[in-house]
């Protein structure tokens, strides 16, 4: 005679696989992990489910956005590895992305290249202009 299996884990029989919120959702960031600080963030009295799952694919599509402005910013310095100067020239040079992270410094990034304009020589008269100020030699008779 067997015994009977104890408790409602007999009755349920095999468990199927566990499938994480990330991969019902199809994202690559951790839902359960968002949805974990910002219940630990106390940002509201109460979190609703649908709300880690959006934050998570928001995160997910600016960092996407950063690495692939940053790896073409890469790619034109024939470098195969992105560093933080990628990143700041990928952040700067696009309007949105400046925007958003106008006020973040990116360590290690360095500045964008500017040169003013007023600083630079001016074209065409600058041959000219040098020949007039220039002192004319005496001629001898």
């Amino acid at each position: 005679m067997e015994a009977p299996t104890k408790g409602a884990a007999g009755r349920r029989g095999d468990r199927k696989k566990a499938v994480s919120k990330s991969i019902k959702a199809g994202l690559q960031f951790p839902v359960g992990r968002v949805a974990r600080y910002m219940k630990k963030g106390r940002y509201s009295q109460r979190l609703g489910t649908g709300a880690p799952i959006y934050l998570a694919a928001v995160l997910e599509y600016l960092a996407a956005e950063v690495l692939e402005l940053a790896g073409n910013a890469a790619r034109d310095n024939k470098k195969n590895r992105i560093n933080p100067r990628h990143v700041l020239l990928a952040v700067r040079n696009d309007d949105e992305l400046g925007k958003l992270l106008q006020g973040v410094t990116i360590a290690s990034g360095g500045v964008l290249p500017n040169i003013n304009p007023v600083l630079l020589p001016k074209k065409g008269n600058s041959a000219s202009a040098e020949k007039s100020l220039s002192p004319k030699s005496p001629t001898k008779n």
